[in-house]
């Protein structure tokens, strides 16, 4: 069986919402603004370009990713060049870019389980805060590899649902503390 791995950027109160500069978000670019770089806070990442074998999102993510990700060959070439799975009801295939490598559109949390099923390496979830809390509730989540700045940022999307569901434990099983106040947290869910 596959492992899903859920990895963010996460504010300590739980925003994913436009870390990266993406618009119409009052915070938007959040993780670089006013926090001081620290490369090793960033290994994690590198580390998961290397370690996934493909990716997984939502259509709100992929219609946000499509457009720049391809292009970005040096920073992405590992993410680039693995398969992607885009969960989504309403995409069709000539809705997807042609330079972005092998995509597939999976239409329900029943195809994901079923790919999860699939021979392979690990799956990295990227952005897509609605599919990440559909998976969670939906118990597909297999880790938490988060980047927890140190800012709050009250409204956005959340990573985390907010459905009345049973307690899911989880176990750390990495955690590193930087000088710019990220702090790395690596969690295993617990079943």
């Amino acid at each position: 069986m596959r492992t899903l791995i859920t990895t963010a950027f996460v504010s300590l109160d739980g925003v994913v919402e436009a870390p990266g500069g993406e618009p119409g978000y009052r915070n938007s670019g959040w993780t670089f603004k006013d926090i001081p770089f620290d490369e090793a806070a960033y290994e994690l990442k590198g580390r998961e370009q290397e370690e996934s074998t493909a990716m997984l999102i939502g259509r709100v993510s992929y219609e946000a990713f499509a457009p720049v990700w391809p292009t970005m060959t040096v920073e992405f070439a590992g993410y680039n060049a693995m398969p992607k799975y885009v969960v989504s009801t309403t995409l069709q295939d000539n809705d997807l870019v042609s330079n972005w490598g092998d995509i597939t559109i999976l239409r329900s949390l029943d195809d994901v389980a079923a790919l999860k099923e699939t021979e392979g390496g690990p799956i990295s979830i990227h952005g897509s805060a609605t599919l990440n809390r559909n998976l969670a509730d939906a118990g597909l989540i297999d880790r938490y590899s988060l980047l927890v700045f140190p800012v709050l940022l009250g409204a956005g999307k959340r990573l985390f649902s907010s459905a009345d569901r049973d307690k899911q434990k989880l176990t750390l099983v990495e955690s590193a503390s930087y000088s710019n106040g990220i702090q790395k947290l690596v969690y295993d869910v617990t079943r």
